[in-house]
Formats: C-alpha cells, sequence, structure tokens
C-alpha cells in the first residue's frame, strides 16, 4: 500500500514555539505509521525551515538528548524549500540536495505566522493540502478584536469589551484608564488582539493594574482587547470537520488551579483540574455545541476547532470567550481530550484530520475542474 506522505510542520518564529514542540511530539508520536510517511520539518525561531530526521521528544521544552529546546544548525540537518505550485520540498545542505514530494501538509504551530494565515498562504501558494482553517479564517480567528466585532455582528452572546489599538490611540494615558474603567468596570482582562496560549493576559482590578497589564500585551501587539470580567464557569467544545457539516464532541470544564487558566497552567504545570463531560444540563450542552457550530459555520472553520465559552453563574448566560483554530496537542491539551471522551482515539483524530484535508482538495479540484 502507497503510503501518503504528510509533511508535519512544528515550531515557528512565534512566542509559542516550545508549546508547538511539545504539541508536535505527540502528534508525531501517535500518527498512523501504517499509512502514513512522516517528513517532520521543524521552523527555527529565526523562520528557517529545516529537515529533522532524528526521532525527538520534548518535555518541559527540552530536545531529548538536546540541552536547547532550539533549532540550532547542524549537520544532519537539512535546509528546506518550498517550491510555489509543485506541492515539493527541495532538502539541501553543503554536500547534496534532493527532491521530496508531499500529498499534504499537518501545520502544528499557534499563534502568530502559524495559526494566523501565514504559513497556510504560503502552502497554498505551493499547492500543498493542508489540515486546518484556511487563510481568511486563520487570520480573522486569530484577531480576537475582530472576531468579536463578526460576533456582536451576529448578535452572539459574549463579555463586553473594548479594542485599545495603541496605533491609533498613541499612549496609555489617564484618560483611556477612566474610558475603560467607565465602559467595563473593574476587574477587567487585557489580551492581546493576536496572540494565542494565554501570552501576555493579565487582570486588572484597580487603574494601576489595568496600565501594567495594558504595557505587558501591548509588549506582544499593538492592538488589544480588554474584557469585564465574568464570574462563570470555562466550558469547552471540540468541533472537527468541514463548517458545512461539522461534529462537535462531549463539552469540557475547565478548572484552574490559578486565578484564570494561564499559559503556564495550560502547558507547563498541569495543575488544573477538567470534567468531561462537564456537568452541564442537557440544556446548557445542547446550547454550547449549537453556539460552537454556529461560531464554527460563522468563520468558516474547517479540519478543527476548539470554541471556550463562560458560563455566567449569577445569570446563567452562555457567552462565547474565543475561538482557537489550532488548539493545543500536548497531553494535558483539552481538545484530544474531548474527543477521546466522546470516543474517538488520538491515533484516530490525527488520521481524520488528515483525510479531510486531502478530501477536501480533491473536491476543490473537481469543483474547479468543472469550471
Amino acid at each position: 500500500m502507497k503510503l501518503t506522505k504528510v509533511l508535519v510542520l512544528f515550531g515557528g518564529p512565534s512566542s509559542e514555539h516550545e508549546v508547538s514542540l511539545m504539541s508536535a511530539a505527540s502528534v508525531l508520536k501517535n500518527m498512523d505509521k501504517e499509512i502514513f510517511e512522516i517528513i517532520p520539518v521543524g521552523i527555527t525561531p529565526e523562520g528557517v525551515f529545516q529537515l529533522y530526521e532524528r526521532q525527538f521528544d520534548i518535555q518541559k521544552e527540552k530536545w531529548e538528548g538536546f540541552e536547547e529546546a532550539r533549532f540550532e544548525y547542524e549537520e544532519y540537518r537539512k535546509n528546506i524549500q518550498l517550491i510555489p505550485g509543485e506541492s515539493v520540498l527541495i532538502a539541501c545542505d553543503n554536500h547534496s540536495w534532493e527532491k521530496i514530494q508531499v500529498d499534504m501538509a499537518l501545520p502544528i504551530l499557534h499563534g502568530p505566522y502559524g495559526e494566523d494565515g501565514t504559513l497556510q498562504g504560503l502552502l497554498q501558494a505551493c499547492n500543498i493540502p493542508y489540515a486546518g482553517a484556511g487563510v481568511m479564517t486563520s487570520a480573522l480567528a486569530m484577531d480576537k478584536a475582530f472576531t468579536k466585532k463578526l460576533l456582536e455582528n451576529e448578535k452572539i452572546d459574549q463579555a463586553p469589551y473594548r479594542v485599545v489599538d495603541l496605533i491609533r490611540s498613541g499612549t496609555i494615558n489617564d484618560s483611556l484608564i477612566n474610558e475603560l474603567e467607565r465602559d467595563l468596570n473593574f476587574p477587567m482582562f487585557v489580551k492581546p488582539a493576536r496572540m494565542g496560549s494565554s501570552v501576555g493576559i493579565s487582570k486588572a482590578s484597580h487603574p494601576k493594574e489595568l496600565e501594567e497589564a495594558l504595557k505587558k500585551a501591548l509588549v506582544h501587539d499593538s492592538k488589544v482587547v480588554v474584557e469585564a470580567f465574568v464570574e462563570g464557569r470555562e466550558i469547552e467544545c471540540a468541533v472537527l470537520g468541514h463548517y458545512q457539516d461539522p461534529i462537535v464532541a462531549a463539552p469540557a470544564e475547565i478548572i484552574p488551579s490559578r486565578e484564570f487558566y494561564d499559559y503556564e497552567d495550560k502547558y507547563l504545570a498541569g495543575k488544573s483540574h477538567y470534567k468531561i463531560p462537564a456537568e452541564l444540563s442537557e440544556q446548557d450542552t445542547e446550547k454550547a455545541k449549537e453556539l460552537s457550530i454556529r461560531v464554527y459555520q460563522l468563520l468558516e472553520c474547517k479540519g478543527l476547532a476548539r470554541v471556550d465559552f463562560f458560563l455566567d453563574r449569577k445569570t446563567g448566560q452562555l457567552l462565547v470567550n474565543e475561538i482557537n483554530t489550532m488548539p493545543g496537542f500536548t497531553k494535558i491539551s483539552m481538545y484530544p481530550k474531548m474527543w477521546e471522551a466522546s470516543g474517538l482515539s488520538y491515533k484516530k483524530l490525527i488520521t481524520c484530520l488528515i483525510e479531510e484535508a486531502i478530501e477536501d482538495k480533491l473536491a476543490y479540484c473537481s469543483v474547479d475542474g468543472e469550471g
């Protein structure tokens, strides 16, 4: 049987580089080697594509057998060039080069560059089918401010929010702080608009904290989303498939070990608890699933996404928090856990993502050919 050649991409120049390494290690271990030929390509923090030909494991940001988590130029690593329109890679070192044909790509990157449409556009230009959201969807979903505007336009419930664009507002001053306090009240959460994995997020309970939170977020992005605090349960839904006919796993509930579910809790500490399925009423369970599909279809997602909610303890209202088009795949990541609890194994989940991407490409080519 001919194996499907899968280009697995990981790493990248974003601050979520290490998260990508951890996710990729898990994915590479669990891919079905009987039907897939794996071509692992790491992207350095500087943006260089390199063929990685050794077995590896990552735990707490470390490569197995190496002192540094970062990629370094070494003799056994070959640089990779992608050729527009040809579905091939050129792997070269100082002594030789080879052409590698690929059938599809599985991008396991988080945050800017890997999840915002940049990498997706490159793969599309190279005629390489890829798993996950397309260029437009990736770009929109990565930008929390744009996503919130879309949700607002569709009258989908979410926490009150304001967008701070430093390019437009100029500086953080008393006028801005007072305006945010007037509109949202304390406490509030401050988030970089175009980062993931809870990077750069802070809670502010008074004006001085708000000023510091804005400065912290602006280190990562010139645009910041400020949200009213919601006293609520954190509910997540895993969505899989094409936006025309997606399916949703049983919802989960996150019980953070900290004040909120931050980067360290998600990927390093592993101290948060979770309940799968979440202990929700039948009505809330169905509403979470329906809202997840509605958001997924609104953004025309493909492949996978995780939709996060707050269930307001005071009002019982289900509020959309955000959508993540490339949720983590580490051993404590919620997306695969939700599917495992719904009867879909981790290995089969990866296979579904790959097969859906290939089928979508074939369908696109068929329609294009008829036109």
